[in-house]
């Protein structure tokens, strides 16, 4: 079967669901879009990557990939190989002296492994027949948690604030969340400043 390129384009926490996140996977040579709820933990660990933060303390996937490093073990991909009953199946494609090996993973912890790694994501066409979905320039995705993820395409409206901090404040902010490890606050935190900055990265 031929593969299909993955990008990251949404990343969301439910206001709904406690505890559920929308990671959305986007077709790179295509319109369809992939979305897939995820864990709490597993979304932190993917936004604090995403977000180029520095925890204070190595999280798990952190620590995995230092393991990795340190054994020169590569992740060369990882694959979205099957959709059993609405929950998506994962695995690593690992390579060390020319040996391939594959290990299988929840879909959430492989691609916060991908982000560290710098590795391509991967599907297969029938995944993306079965679960994913056609989206206009102005649409958005419901989950299932009912909370609508913005896409790439989709750039959230401008909010009027009564009060807006400084940028330094913002900073010493971001730099308390990350020291209390409070990842999510100090995401929102981020693009707030992006905002301010026009830094959309």
């Amino acid at each position: 079967m031929d593969k299909i390129g993955l990008d990251i384009v949404g990343l969301s926490y439910s206001q709904t669901q406690s505890g559920a996140y929308a990671l959305v996977l986007a077709e790179q040579d295509g319109g369809r879009r992939l979305p897939i709820i995820i864990g709490g933990f597993e979304a932190q660990a993917i936004a604090i990557e995403l977000e180029d933060m520095t925890p204070s303390r190595p999280l798990t996937h952190d620590i995995f990939k230092s393991f990795a490093d340190s054994f020169e073990i590569n992740i060369k991909e990882v694959i979205i190989y099957n959709l059993v009953e609405g929950i998506f199946y994962a695995k690593l494609i690992c390579e060390k002296d020319g040996i391939i090996q594959e290990i299988d993973t929840r879909t959430s912890d492989a691609v916060a492994v991908a982000v560290r790694f710098k590795c391509p994501i991967f599907t297969y066409e029938f995944i993306l027949n079965n679960a994913g979905i056609i989206l206009e320039e102005t649409e958005e995705i419901e989950t299932d948690g009912k909370e609508k993820v913005k896409t790439a395409e989709n750039k959230p409206a401008k909010k009027e604030e009564p009060k807006k901090p400084s940028i330094t404040e913002l900073q010493e902010r971001l730099q308390k969340a990350i020291d209390t490890e409070n990842y999510e606050i100090a995401s929102k935190i981020r693009d707030e400043i992006n905002k301010l900055t026009g830094n959309n990265n």
